[in-house]
């Protein structure tokens, strides 16, 4: 309707980041638009020539005190928060010398990148901006007759209108960008929240912020019916939301959430130590190992389960080398996610125009600190990340029979594993490989259960007349609550065992790891996984 139309007489512009500032200030004044301007955007566009005028010559104030005090004016807000219909408005504007700003460009702080770049805090709190957030939320309440664009992306849409319309601005447009305006504050605000949160120790405050900025909208969620959009925090760890995707389509909400799943898995494992390939499904591990070589871990991670890695995510802890690549696109693998990848792996993959291949420059660090959150109705529930890694735990042997050196590494290698399998987890390893993985069962003894089948199961499929569960050795991410969980492997061939402890029958269980001859360490520290 034309009685929705605001004509855009006067733009207010202040950005920190110029992209495409001169070429939208130039379309604005051919549109007869007048300009009023902050420091370096004033700068900028009267060195292009164009008119412009301080915003100091407005207000009739200078900048003062570095700049930290320039736009909160009443020239300034009431020229946004004035309604343009209203007479007692009007009036005031008339008193008091006051323009109307029909749009206002900002753009904010660099506060984020600021903080990602690992600056000072006094440099972080410098990059905290104030007048621009007032001068947004001002403009946006009265999107009934002013226009707020707070990023570079918008211009072009605001031109295209203006030149429709004759140079006005309609009322839903107002609408929209009013609505991104407050959610960037908000997401502003959220970051410099938790950053604060973080320098002064605070992990639960009372009022904890949220916010991430549109990384790309998906197809869908999980499933078909449900939307979804993958959203980037200022969480710097290595990892999907930093990685860089050389090829393939799209990644799916699932695709997403197993590929996160997958490098966090195989983040575990040093790779000075060496090559370690964690392969995903439905964000489970069907397969970890370590190897001389990508090729030769990629290898031994795709026996303990090579049904379930059909369609899977592969992570690895090193550069994806030829060899490697060779050996994966072998079966179809949805996601390769790697700290980086030779031009030869690359083209190897490249013939498989659907598979994903990301690359991410770096390792997420196992023992970063951080928070995870999850919804329920009518809230979230937030807690610190798991980063409790199992080589600064101090195992205690608790059976009469010690482990030995080589089951010793493997306790260690499972547990690593286990704290990334749903509960209830159960994990048998053998020299430095899977052998065999129950998750995400109602009942231990169960997980112990499906996790020998399935070492049975690799063993036939690799042709081998005994299961891969003889002399291997388990981990449970929690304790057992009863010795039968405990049996179910020792049943399979397992030797040795590694678990939390803490359970009112622990003697029981020590007592029937003692008659079975097993070897058994507690490592105080439990890894479930919901």
């Amino acid at each position: 309707m034309a009685s929705d139309l605001r004509r855009v007489t006067r733009a207010l512009l202040s950005v920190s980041d110029k992209t495409g500032l001169i070429a939208f200030a130039q379309a604005l004044h051919g549109h007869g638009v007048a300009l009023v301007s902050t420091g370096g955007t004033r700068k900028a566009i009267a060195d292009a020539g164009l008119p412009v005028t301080d915003i100091s010559d407005l207000t009739g104030f200078p900048e003062m005190m570095d700049g930290r005090v320039k736009t909160l004016h009443p020239k300034v807000h009431g020229g946004l928060l004035a309604i343009r219909e209203n007479p007692e408005h009007e009036a005031a504007m008339l008193a008091h010398g006051i323009p109307p700003i029909d749009l206002l460009v900002v753009n904010l702080y660099p506060f984020e990148s600021t903080v990602a770049a690992g600056k000072s805090y006094d440099e972080c709190v410098e990059n905290i901006d104030i007048g621009g957030p007032a001068m947004i939320r001002a403009a946006a309440k009265n999107h009934g007759d002013v226009a707020v664009v707070v990023e570079s992306g918008d211009y072009d849409a605001i031109l295209r209108e203006l030149e429709a319309t004759g140079g006005s601005t309609t009322a839903n447009t107002r609408r929209r960008l009013a609505a991104k305006a407050y959610s960037r504050t908000a997401a502003y605000d959220a970051a410099i929240s938790t950053w604060f949160m973080n320098e002064i120790g605070e992990t639960m405050p009372r009022f904890r912020a949220l916010g991430g900025t549109l990384a790309e909208p998906m197809r869908y969620g999980e499933n078909p019916h449900q939307a979804a959009g993958f959203y980037r925090t200022t969480d710097s760890r290595y990892g999907v939301a930093t990685a860089r995707q050389l090829q393939g389509k799209q990644l799916s909400y699932n695709n997403i959430n197993d590929t996160d799943a997958a490098f966090e898995c195989v983040a575990e494992f040093d790779p000075a130590r060496a090559a370690a390939v964690a392969i995903i499904k439905h964000a489970n591990p069907c397969g970890v190992a370590e190897g001389a070589t990508l090729a030769e871990a990629y290898a031994r991670a795709l026996r303990c389960d090579p049904v379930s890695a059909f369609g899977g995510i592969v992570a690895l802890n090193r550069r994806l080398d030829a060899e490697a690549a060779r050996a994966i696109v072998e079966i179809f693998t949805e996601v390769i996610i790697a700290p980086d990848a030779d031009p030869e792996a690359v083209a190897i993959v490249a013939a498989k125009k659907n598979l994903r291949l990301l690359v991410t420059g770096g390792l997420p660090d196992a023992r970063a600190e951080g928070l995870v959150f999850r919804t329920v109705a009518g809230g979230f529930l937030a807690q610190s990340r798991d980063n409790a890694v199992v080589d600064d735990m101090d195992l205690k042997v608790v059976t009469r029979r010690q482990p030995s050196t080589q089951e010793l590494s493997d306790l260690r290698f499972a547990f690593r594993v286990a704290k990334h399998v749903k509960s209830n987890a159960i994990v048998y390893v053998r020299d430095g490989a899977t052998v065999g993985i129950g998750a995400g069962q109602m009942s231990r003894v169960d997980s112990s259960r499906i996790a020998a089948w399935k070492a049975a199961e690799a063993a036939k499929a690799a042709g081998l007349s005994e299961s891969l569960a003889k002399g291997s050795v388990v981990a449970s991410d929690a304790f057992f609550p009863f010795a039968d969980g405990l049996l179910a492997a020792a049943e399979a061939g397992a030797t040795a065992i590694i678990q939390p402890g803490g359970s009112m029958r622990d003697d029981e269980v020590i007592k029937a790891a003692d008659e079975a001859g097993l070897a058994m360490v507690f490592t105080g520290h439990r890894h479930f996984r919901h």
